[in-house]
Parts: C-alpha cells; sequence; structure tokens
C-alpha cells in the first residue's frame, strides 16, 4: 500500500474525478447559507441540494469535491472512540442526472485499487447493497468482479432524510486485518457489523425516487449520484493508524499539546489518551467554525462553540493544563490544513482572540462552578441519593455558565445521574440551546420537470437598459405550459430577453409592465429559473398575452434608481466596518432595496456609537468625493489577485463581475449600481442592533431616504423645542439640563427621606436576622417602592464590622424587586452578592447579578418570593 498524506490523498480524489469530467465545487462554509434547516454544514451533499431537488441546474453536472463538515449529535462520545468527530472532511463525486450506477461503481472500484491512484490490494475491500438493488448486485459481481461472498445484502442500506431525493445505497470496507478482530462467534463481525476490523470508507448513494409528502415513493425524473468518503478514515487506513487521531491530520496537533501537559499521548492511560482526543477534535472545529463566522454564545451555533472549549478545557485537566491554551493550538491546525483550507492561517490571529477570550472567561467560574457541583454531589451521596435535583443543574448553568452535558459528565463519573426533566422544566424557552431548533439534517424538495426542463435561452440586459421589446419564448401557469395568459392568470413568463432584474446577492427584483396592444401584465417578482432563466412572477391586468408575443417590457425606474443607490452604499459600508472595526468583518447577508438598505455581518462585540458615527462618517465621505464605479469582467483568479473581497455564501463561475469604487472598495457583484458615489447623495445610519451570535445588523438609508430621515428627526426636534417653550432650537439641550438639574434636587430630597424611612424600619428587622456559621442572615419580604428605597435599607442594615448577609425583597406591582449586601468579613467567607441574588432571582422566574458586596435583580413571579428569599439560608450554609 502506498504511503501518503491526507494533503496527498485529497488532492488524488479530486485529480481522479477531474479527468472523469467532473467540476471542482469548492468547500462551502461551515455556516450554511439561506438554509435554516441547517445548524451546520453536514455532509457534502449538504451544500448541493439545490441541485438535486431541481431548483437550480450546474453548469457542469458532474461534481467533486472536499466539503469540511461539523456533526454534533455525538459530541459526549467524540475523543472516546476511535472515529467519532465533530469536524470533519467528507470527499465525494456527484452526478445530477448524469451517470448513475455502473460508473459510480467501476469508478470507485478504480479509484481504490488502482496503482496509479491508491493502490489498495483488492482482496481486502467488501462491499454492501440493498436487498432489493439486484442492478448493483450485479454491476459489483459482473462488472467489477467481487466474489459473491464479499458483496453482502443489508436492509438497512437505503439513505432517506424524508420529502425529497431518496435510494438504496452501497457502501465499501477496507478488511484491517485479524488484530482488529478474530472471533468467529463474534456476530458483528462482518463488513457493515458493529467491528473495528471492517472499516467503512466510501458510501455510494443512487438517488432514484421521490420520497412524497404521502410518504410512497416514486422514480425520479432525473437520477443522481451523491458518495461520500470520510477523509479521516481513509487515512487511518493508508497510515496503518489504530484510530483516526494517530495520523497526520491530528497528530501535530497532539505533539504541540503534550509540551503543555505533564503527560504523554498513547502512554497507555485511556484517561490521558481521551483528553487527548477530546482536545484536538474540538479545537479543529472551533477554529474552522469562527473562520467560518461563528461566534461562542448562549445559542444555537454559539453555544455549540462554547460547549466544544469548555469540554476540551475540562478534558484538559486530565493532562495537567490548568491555564488557557486552546488558542495556542490555532496555527498548528491551520498549517496542517492550508494546502486545501487556508482560511483559518488567514484569521489565526482573529481566531485566536475568540478562542483566548472564551477560555479565559471560563475559568475565571470554573473553579467556582466546579466547588459548587463537588458539594452537591457531596450532599447527594451522603443522603443516599443517586439523582442530582435539576434545578441544581440548572443554577450551574444559568451562573457559573456550565452546560448541562458538562454537568452530567461530572456527575456520572461520580455514579449519579441528574434530573433531566426537571432541568428541562426549568430552562424554559431556553430548553433547546444545546440543540438548535433547526435539525441536523433536513429533507430537500422534490423535484419537478417543468422548470428543470426549461432550456430555452434569456438573455439579462438590465445593466444597460430598463425597457425592451422583446419575445415571449415560455409561458407557465399551474407547473403547466401555457400558450396564452389571460386577464387575472397569475402566471410565469420567460423572455428572449428581459431589463428586469431578478433578486440575487441581496437586491431585490426589479417590477414593472409586460404589454401589447392585446394585453397588459404586471411583473411582481423575478427569480432565476434553475437553468438560469430571469423567471417573471405577472399578473394579468387585461387581454391576453401569447407565446411568441413582442411584448414591451419595462421597468419601475424610479425604483430602479433607488434601488442602485442603496446598493452601492452597501459595498462602501462593508469596507467602512473593515476599516473602523477591523478586517474580521465580513458581510453575513444583505437586502437592498428602494426604500433602505440592511446589511449583516459578523463582529464579536457590540458597535459604540463613536464606531457608528465614524462609519456613517466614512461613508459620506467617499459619496462626496465622487468617485467613478467601474464595472468589468474579469477571470476569477485575476479579481482575486486584486483583492477583491466575495460576498457570504455566493458561488461564482470562471468569469465574474468586478465592481470597483474609486481606490476604496473592492467586491465581486452581480447587482446594479450607480455610475458615481456622488449619485447616492447622503447616507445615514437608521439602526444597529445584534441579530444572534457573533451577528450585527446595520440599516440604513440613502438619498431621498436619508433627507427625509433627516427632516422626521428634526421635526422631533422642533416639537421637543416648542415644548420646552424656548426660542431658539440651540437652546434646547440647555433647557433639558436646566430641568435635570431641578430633578435631581427633587431627588436628592425624596433619597434623604427615603434613607431616614429606610433606617427606621430596618432597626425593627434587625430582630430578624439568624445565625448560621456564624454568619448573621437577614433575608425578609419588606415594603419598598422601588430598587434604590431597597438599597437604602440594606446600606442601611450592612455593619462592616460584621459577618453578615442581607437580603431584601419587595413585590412592586407584577413583578419582584431583590437587593443583596455582604459585608467584608462575610466575603471572605466565599460569599458573593452578585452570585448570590442570581440564585434567588431565577426562583422568581428573573435574573440579576453585582459586586461581591452589593447586588440587585428583579423578578417575575411575586407569589415565589417568600420561597426564593428562603433559600438565602441553605446558601449561605452551603458556602460557609
Amino acid at each position: 500500500m502506498k504511503k501518503l498524506t491526507s494533503a496527498q490523498v485529497r488532492q488524488m480524489f479530486i485529480d481522479f474525478f477531474k479527468e472523469k469530467g467532473h467540476s471542482v465545487e469548492p468547500s462551502a462554509s461551515l455556516v450554511p447559507f439561506e438554509d435554516p434547516s441547517l445548524l451546520w454544514i453536514n455532509s457534502g451533499v449538504a451544500t448541493f441540494k439545490k441541485y438535486f431537488d431541481g431548483r437550480v441546474i450546474p453548469e457542469n453536472p458532474r461534481i467533486v469535491n472536499a466539503q469540511k463538515s461539523i456533526r454534533t449529535s455525538d459530541i459526549e462520545i467524540v475523543g472516546k472512540t476511535a472515529r467519532h468527530h465533530t469536524f470533519f472532511e467528507m470527499l465525494g463525486n456527484f452526478s445530477i442526472g448524469d451517470y448513475f450506477k455502473e460508473e459510480a461503481i467501476i469508478w470507485s472500484w478504480e479509484f481504490l485499487t488502482s496503482e496509479k491512484w491508491i493502490g489498495f490490494d483488492k482482496e481486502k475491500l467488501s462491499v454492501t447493497v440493498h436487498p432489493e438493488d439486484h442492478e448493483a448486485y450485479k454491476l459489483w459481481l459482473d462488472k467489477v468482479g467481487v466474489p459473491e461472498e464479499r458483496i453482502i445484502r443489508l436492509e438497512g442500506n437505503f439513505w432517506d432524510i424524508g420529502e425529497g431525493p431518496s435510494g438504496p445505497n452501497s457502501e465499501l470496507f477496507y478488511d484491517r486485518g485479524p488484530s482488529y478482530g478474530n472471533d468467529p462467534k463474534d456476530p458483528e463481525l462482518y463488513p457493515g457489523g458493529e467491528n473495528d476490523r471492517y472499516l467503512e470508507i466510501w458510501n455510494l448513494v443512487f438517488s432514484q425516487f421521490n420520497h412524497n409528502a404521502d410518504g410512497t415513493y416514486t422514480p425520479l425524473p432525473k437520477k443522481n449520484i451523491d458518495t461520500g468518503m470520510g477523509l479521516e478514515r481513509m487515512i487511518s487506513v493508508i497510515q496503518d493508524a489504530r484510530t483516526n487521531f494517530d495520523t497526520d491530520l491530528f497528530l501535530p496537533i497532539i505533539k504541540e499539546t503534550e509540551k503543555l501537559a505533564n503527560a504523554p499521548y498513547n502512554s497507555g492511560n485511556e484517561t490521558v489518551d481521551t483528553a487527548y482526543k477530546v482536545v484536538v477534535d474540538h479545537i479543529r472545529t472551533v477554529a474552522f467554525a469562527i473562520g467560518d463566522g461563528a461566534l461562542p454564545s448562549n445559542e444555537g451555533r454559539g453555544y455549540v462553540l462554547r460547549r466544544l472549549l469548555r469540554r476540551a478545557v475540562r478534558f484538559a485537566k486530565a493532562i495537567g493544563i490548568e491555564k488557557p491554551f486552546m488558542y495556542t493550538l490555532v496555527p498548528v491546525v491551520g498549517t496542517i490544513m492550508e494546502d486545501f483550507y487556508p482560511e483559518v492561517n488567514e484569521k489565526k490571529a482573529f481566531i485566536q482572540r475568540v478562542i483566548r477570550t472564551e477560555e479565559e472567561r471560563f475559568h475565571e467560574t470554573l473553579h467556582e462552578g466546579l466547588a459548587i457541583l463537588s458539594e452537591i454531589m457531596k450532599k447527594a451521596k451522603e443522603n443516599n441519593e443517586q439523582m442530582i435535583n435539576g434545578k441544581d443543574v440548572f443554577r450551574l448553568y444559568d451562573t457559573y455558565g456550565f452546560p448541562v452535558d458538562l454537568t452530567e459528565e461530572y456527575v456520572e463519573e461520580e455514579g449519579l445521574r441528574i434530573h433531566r426533566e426537571e432541568f428541562e422544566q426549568e430552562m424554559e424557552a431556553q430548553r433547546n440551546r444545546a440543540r438548535a431548533a433547526r435539525q441536523e439534517t433536513a429533507s430537500m424538495g422534490v423535484q419537478e420537470d417543468v422548470f428543470g426542463d426549461l432550456k430555452t435561452p434569456s438573455v439579462f440586459v438590465g445593466y444597460e437598459h430598463t425597457e425592451t421589446t422583446s419575445t415571449i419564448n415560455v409561458i407557465i401557469k399551474d407547473k403547466e405550459t401555457i400558450d396564452m395568459a389571460q386577464s387575472g392568470d397569475t402566471v410565469s413568463i420567460i423572455l428572449d430577453e428581459t431589463p428586469f432584474y431578478a433578486e440575487s446577492g441581496g437586491q431585490v427584483a426589479d417590477q414593472g409592465v409586460l404589454y401589447t396592444d392585446k394585453g397588459q401584465g404586471r411583473v411582481k417578482d423575478v427569480k432565476k429559473a434553475p437553468n438560469g432563466q430571469h423567471l417573471h412572477t405577472v399578473e394579468m391586468e387585461s387581454g391576453t398575452l401569447q407565446q411568441g408575443d413582442k411584448v414591451q417590457a419595462r421597468i419601475e425606474v424610479r425604483e430602479r434608481l433607488d434601488i442602485v443607490k442603496n446598493h452601492t452604499a452597501t459595498h462602501l459600508l462593508h469596507q467602512a466596518l473593515k476599516d473602523v472595526l477591523g478586517e474580521h468583518v465580513n458581510q453575513a447577508g444583505s437586502l437592498v432595496n428602494g426604500e433602505r438598505l440592511r446589511f449583516d455581518f459578523s463582529h464579536f462585540g457590540q458597535v459604540t456609537p463613536n464606531e457608528l458615527a465614524q462609519i456613517e462618517q466614512l461613508v459620506n465621505e467617499k459619496i462626496w468625493q465622487a468617485l467613478p464605479v467601474t464595472i468589468t469582467t474579469e477571470s476569477l483568479a485575476t479579481a482575486k489577485e486584486k483583492g477583491a473581497m466575495a460576498l457570504f455564501g455566493e458561488k461564482y463561475g470562471d468569469e465574474v463581475r468586478l465592481v470597483q469604487i474609486g481606490d476604496y472598495s473592492l467586491e465581486l457583484c452581480g447587482g446594479c449600481h450607480v455610475r458615481n458615489s456622488a449619485e447616492i447623495g447622503l447616507f445615514k445610519l437608521v439602526s444597529e442592533s445584534g441579530i444572534g451570535a457573533g451577528v450585527r445588523r446595520i440599516e440604513a438609508v440613502t438619498s431621498k431616504g436619508a433627507y427625509d430621515f433627516v427632516n422626521d428627526q428634526l421635526s422631533l426636534l422642533t416639537d421637543a423645542q416648542e415644548r420646552l417653550k424656548v426660542k431658539q432650537l440651540r437652546d434646547v439641550p440647555a433647557r433639558i439640563e436646566a430641568l435635570q438639574q431641578d430633578l435631581r434636587e427633587l431627588n436628592r430630597e425624596n433619597d434623604s427621606l427615603t434613607a431616614r424611612l429606610a433606617q427606621k424600619e430596618a432597626g425593627q428587622l434587625l430582630d430578624k436576622a439568624e445565625e448560621i456559621n456564624g454568619i448573621s442572615v437577614l433575608a425578609e419580604v419588606v415594603q419598598a417602592k422601588d430598587m434604590d428605597s431597597l438599597r437604602a435599607m440594606v446600606d442601611s442594615l450592612k455593619q462592616e464590622d460584621r459577618k453578615a448577609v442581607i437580603v431584601l425583597g419587595a413585590k412592586t406591582g407584577d413583578k419582584v424587586s431583590l437587593v443583596a449586601g455582604v459585608t467584608k468579613a462575610a466575603i471572605s467567607e466565599g460569599l458573593h452578592a452578585g452570585k448570590l441574588i442570581k440564585e434567588v432571582a431565577s426562583r422568581t422566574g428573573g435574573g440579576g447579578g453585582g459586586r461581591p458586596d452589593m447586588a440587585q435583580a428583579g423578578g417575575k413571579d411575586p407569589s415565589k418570593l417568600q420561597d426564593a428569599l428562603n433559600y438565602v439560608k441553605e446558601h449561605v450554609n452551603l458556602i460557609s
């Protein structure tokens, strides 16, 4: 067998299928683009759903790729087995309605056994087929020459993920030899069984049926091939490694980790080896995911990253690593993968910064949380309890950032279990954070003949023209082609040439009319058909339009003018964001219409008012500099050499459209633009907000929209001027300051009275304090009108020379207000007002926090206030 590196095998696979007429599809981002059904890209086929269900017809129906993927369903066993990973690579060849079983089967055998390629011993290979797939069986037997005894029929060999394409599959297995299993009594010792000897290395899926909504299966109009070869598994065979981790994909990371650890890898200690495997698997996942725009957070993808980082930190303790270190492994991850995935090295500094910040945050709370958990487990054992209360598990999650799965691992090591149902009840709206609402795998759409079969050419001329005389080539109604559309119909129409822009790249479609002397229809939307033609959705307003008619096609020019101003402004905004916030900023989606622009971008923190002002000023400066907008067609390679920015999630052909605004902005874009930045006139930010983990959104207006927005703001100021009764608009701030000063003086008088009342009530409360482990504890419901009153009462009760904990709660309408105070002497005993108040507030459906000596919180359920305050004594007893 040849000795090959992982980079060589990846490239050989691609080169082999290029020789078979396949086009190379670049690996897509791990963060799905315009596919809310997926949390992560989890397979090679996940990025080709649009091809398989017929929404888009690829230029070449033969495709090959190496796709980075993430699967999170088995996180808890990653590191404990030889081949489970969260991040992995899938090599695949695909046929979209072109070749089928014979070619797929023959080529897979050729690649694996030919001396020109992998060169496996044919005697080491076995295959499986579906029992009813007689065609595949005969191909393996007669065309390839696999002996009958090495063709195994398995009922499970059927690929089906719900509605959409499905079909039988055939898997190839490599026999690793008797040292991996040789017990003749083992019922699982066969290709396809649960064993380590026969290793599945390639899966060929023959997509030949539509799985219909009613559960029936019908033949696909166009049959497809989808194959997947796990690179990590393949390399473990080629490099004769007992596990995937003992290959060149992982060993350099392990070697780097060993420099920081106090125990070597492969020392025979299972706990130590597991720790290494967890660390190296998780750092690959986190580094690539952050590089593709995901960031740690408390939900969705961000929660997965946070969980992986914290799990790695927890396992690293087993090899003596007690400080942040994961970020130091990023360079070696980037070096291993740079041949095919340069993005980790390109964004190395940013990825390291994000990981280090997250690690440092976790280390701050890890020690305290573990102490609490240890005490909880100790108490459970003393009471002969096997189950840890779900409420305790939730508090560890909410207060100390412990994912429930991490808590569960600690608990199970002590022979205990957590009460999952109770935990889920406590989570309420947060209960799905560990698994996002989106599924890991989602069905595709069902193939439809009518649009996929349309090959009629259609040319977009809308960059130069707003009106054309065009011929109606196709009319479709209710998924059938028709000859004539009549008044009242809603139809899809393809023209031989069109001025209408089809929705793409964030820019909305043009609207307008199609008309002849016989009838008129209004164009309400335009999308691209599977073969790329512009498909106009037309509502017939009068008369008829017939196939072959010459029609006037006219867009709404006023609307287009507003759209192009907003679109060009997004390019200026994108570059301004990079200039002000940093090069890590990347587009994560956009919407450009005639009224406004919306721009989503990756950023790990909030955008300050000062930064927003800089961004807005920078964009306007570029508008007022009257920069020429130059649009050229270049090869993709040339455009990249020039440093052009590619838009998030877009696929580009060999020839691309390059939009350059002076010397400031350079992007690949198929949209419509102004000829000079001065045409935009004015740019005004309307809002900025966070819309998800590490993703921010800016909304803005330009030109007349900006003028109207500024006028509206000025009207508000004028209204304030009238209400404040000042003569000049410039006098408004001074008048507001004077009113605020009057209010401050009134508040001071009120605070003085409140303090005196609080002192009086506090004197009566002291008698209710209770001594616990030498600490004076007071937790009472009091009458207080607001949080300030509560704080005043707590301040008057705190006497720093005593060990004291005071928590006061008040019902304010249908809400709860809580304040906690802890004296310095009590803080030295391990008590913390911020953490205590968070625990108390959680019992009333609220939250809060603060300093070790003083903290406040709010709650939602006044009926639970007394029970929440009762917990204070329990907490003090537990900590002290």
